[in-house]
């Protein structure tokens, strides 16, 4: 019992990181297929942040986004209020 013991745990330190380092492996980029993606700054945005007034429309969706709770809820208040 003893024996089965001791043998585990010198197994585990020697084989343990072994299995760790075989595992964090199988799934490297050169093994992920032929997909390679653009590097770079702005180049995961699914928009073009360098077109002519963009700053205006990017102010208008955050406008628009941040609006609409409210003006619902004044829609819904005033709709009550009837």
């Amino acid at each position: 019992m003893i024996q089965r013991t001791a043998f585990r745990s010198a197994f585990a330190t020697t084989q343990a990181p072994y299995f760790v380092a075989r595992r964090g492996l199988h799934a490297t980029p050169a093994r992920l297929g032929g997909y390679h993606y653009p590097e770079g700054p702005r180049s995961n945005l699914p928009f073009n942040p360098h077109t002519r007034f963009f700053y205006l429309r990017f102010i208008a969706f955050c406008a628009v986004g941040f609006g609409f709770p409210f003006g619902v809820a004044v829609w819904q208040t005033a709709k009550n209020k009837a």
